[in-house]
Order: C-alpha cells, then sequence, then structure tokens
C-alpha cells in the first residue's frame, strides 16, 4: 500500500526542518525508560517502590477512586490533600501549604499571583523553565541576573522601588549548586521583598530532608518555597508553601488552581507517606549523601549540593554516544544538552539515589569513568 502524500503545508514543513536539523545535530529527544542500573530518575530516594508508600496509595484510590474528578475549589479536594498540606508544612517549617497537580503548575501560580504589571522579579539566570514561563505570564518586570551573583540582584533591587521578588532555586538541577539563600534573604529584608525559592531538588534531599530553606528562621514571612512531589517524595504533584496569606491569595487568585482538576487523591497520599518516611528518619537520606560523594569522589568531579552530579561532555554527539555506551554496559543515566543548559554545555546527568548499594556506586563509578575517558 502507498503510503499517502501529505500537502504542502507550511507549519508542518517548519516542523519537519526543524526536526531534521535537530537529529543531524544530535539534540533530538527519545521517550525512553529506564534500562539496568537506573541513575537518571529523579526518585531521589527510591520512595516511588517503597511499600508504604505503594499501599497509601492503593488505600486512597480505594478510598476515593483514581482522580478528584474536579477543581478543588468544587468538589476536588478530599482529606488526602489536606494531610498531605499538613505534613509538608511539618517537613518544610512553613506555615501553610497549597498542593497542586505538579510542580510546574505550582510555580506558575506562585509568579502570577504574587505579582503583576507594578512589580519587579529578579530571576537567576539558571532558573528552571517553569520560573521563566511563570516570570513571562506574570506580566510583572523581570530582571534575568547571572548565575550566582548576588551583586547584581542588589543592583537590580537598588534600582526599583516597585514591589519586588527574587526567584531562585535552592539546588540547580544542572550544575548541581545552592545559592546564598541567607544572603539573599538579608537582600529581600532591605528592600522589602519577597524570596521565592524552588526546592524541588531539595526537599528529600538537603537538610535532613526538610530542605534548604527550612534553616532560614529569620524574616521567615518574606520566604515562599514551591516543590515537587515528584521527585525524591517518589509521587506526583506539587506544592506551594509560606505564609498563611500567600496559600489564601493562590486559592483565590491562582488560575493553575482555579481552573485544573486537583491532584489525584492517590498521589496526595503516596506524598504524605514519603514525607512521614522521611521526617521518621526512616528514608535514606544519609545513604544518598554517602553514595553522592562516594561517585562524584571516584570520578574525580564537583560534589554537587543535592542528589544530581554531571559530568561535562564536549559536544551533544559526545554526550549522546557517552549515554548509549552507558546504555549498552546497563547503566541509565541521563544526558543534557542545548537548549535545555543554561550555559550551553552538553553534560551525563547522574543521579545518586540514596537506594543505590555501595556495589552499585562501585559499578557505576568504574563504567562512566571509562565511557567519559574514551568518548568525553
Amino acid at each position: 500500500m502507498t503510503a499517502p502524500v501529505r500537502e504542502a503545508n507550511r507549519i508542518l514543513d517548519r516542523l519537519d526542518a526543524e526536526a531534521r536539523a535537530r537529529a543531524e545535530a544530535r539534540l533530538d529527544r527519545v521517550d525512553a525508560g529506564a534500562h539496568g542500573l537506573d541513575l537518571a530518575s529523579n526518585d531521589y530516594l527510591g520512595l516511588a517502590n517503597h511499600p508504604r508508600v505503594i499501599a497509601a496509595g492503593r488505600e486512597a484510590i480505594a478510598r476515593w477512586g483514581t482522580s478528584a474528578r474536579a477543581s478543588r475549589l468544587v468538589t476536588g479536594t478530599t482529606p488526602a490533600h489536606h494531610e498531605a498540606e499538613a505534613a509538608l508544612s511539618a517537613l518544610t517549617g512553613r506555615d501553610t501549604a497549597l498542593v497542586f497537580s505538579s510542580g510546574y503548575t505550582a510555580n506558575l501560580a506562585v509568579l502570577t499571583a504574587l505579582s503583576g504589571p507594578d512589580c519587579l522579579i529578579v530571576s537567576d539566570a539558571h532558573n528552571h523553565a517553569s520560573l521563566i514561563d511563570a516570570c513571562r505570564l506574570s506580566k510583572a518586570e523581570v530582571v534575568r541576573t547571572p548565575h550566582g551573583d548576588a551583586t547584581a540582584v542588589e543592583e537590580a533591587l537598588r534600582q526599583r522601588t516597585r514591589p519586588e521578588a527574587i526567584v531562585v532555586e535552592s539546588v540547580y538541577s544542572v550544575l548541581g549548586d545552592a545559592p546564598d539563600l541567607a544572603g539573599l534573604l538579608e537582600l529581600c529584608a532591605r528592600f522589602d521583598a519577597l524570596l521565592v525559592i524552588d526546592e524541588a531538588h531539595g526537599i528529600g534531599v538537603v537538610g535532613g530532608g526538610a530542605g534548604v530553606a527550612a534553616a532560614l528562621e529569620d524574616h521567615r514571612d518574606r520566604v515562599v518555597v514551591t516543590a515537587t512531589l515528584s521527585k525524591a517524595l517518589g509521587a506526583q504533584g506539587g506544592a506551594v508553601l509560606g505564609p498563611a496569606a500567600v496559600r489564601e491569595a493562590l486559592v483565590n487568585t491562582a488560575r493553575t488552581f482555579i481552573f485544573d482538576t486537583g491532584l489525584a487523591p492517590a498521589a496526595a497520599a503516596a506524598a504524605t507517606a514519603a514525607v512521614r518516611l522521611i521526617a521518621a528518619g526512616e528514608a535514606p537520606v544519609a545513604q544518598l549523601a554517602a553514595n553522592r560523594r562516594a561517585l562524584t569522589t571516584s570520578l574525580g568531579i564537583a560534589e554537587p549540593a543535592g542528589a544530581v552530579a554531571s559530568v561535562p561532555m564536549s559536544s551533544a554527539r559526545a554526550a549522546v554516544a557517552a549515554r548509549d555506551a552507558l546504555r549498552d554496559r546497563g547503566l541509565t543515566v541521563g544526558c543534557f544538552r542545548p537548549p535545555s543548559v543554561p550555559d550551553g554545555v552538553s553534560r551525563l546527568r547522574i543521579t545518586c539515589r540514596g537506594d543505590l548499594t555501595p556495589s552499585d556506586v562501585d559499578t557505576a563509578a568504574a563504567a562512566i569513568g571509562a565511557v567519559v575517558a574514551e568518548m568525553g
């Protein structure tokens, strides 16, 4: 049977040309699953397969079904949502929490609801795409400062007199570094600004699992935290944590809360079970730190602040070849390439999970070291 001939279409023609260009530069993405030893997923503590987390999700499905069925403001709120919010607040030391269907929608909510055309947002150059999109949707004036440059942040604040927010991540997912949150919070106090911290890679990993922001006691009403439930907590969804006034504003004005079906009760319940394991010291938070130290020391790379380490590669083509070679050896690692990397450098992305055994770490270090030496 002859394949149908597609008629001319300028949009589809452009998409075809862009796809060919990506493939030629080895920048095309593939929808791939894990293979062998998994050092690519965001399940930092291995809790997605923990019996108590699974049991909590099953029990929630049996009680409330597979869906929230509606917006949280209609009939979509269940006790599972309130329990997750209470558990997250207790773990992080924030006054209140509000869960969303994803970390992405949580970030969109907080910046669009708390700012507007009369506001200024100072955003770190390495912030996640969800924060970048949130800045754009907020309609605020946005100043993008060089990564980790507190002096540039101060200068941006000094030149404005409108309501302001500094937006950073507690642990950056590509370089694995962390900002000086205490120093930024002092700037917020001096210039009457809010500090919005995306803890996607901090909660469950840093500060005994409570996240980086949990240590910030001074000026606590100036701190707003966003988080994902889909990484160290092994579930799905997102959250915004902070003063009661922030939660009230989000419930009443955040479009990604008001007009979105609520987080599935099973995901909320699973996240609650994961939080309780972390709070009780029963999750491998300390083992993650030990594995991270052992793996990065063996590879001779800098130890990151969170769970993800990265190995710079000479090109996108070399990064893809190394990823594929490691897959052939039974090891799955991530592969960061433009435009996903803020500095344009392709990298192998390695998740130093807390549920890896010492033997797993040794195997991974040996394989990655050999492949990088050959192809890096």
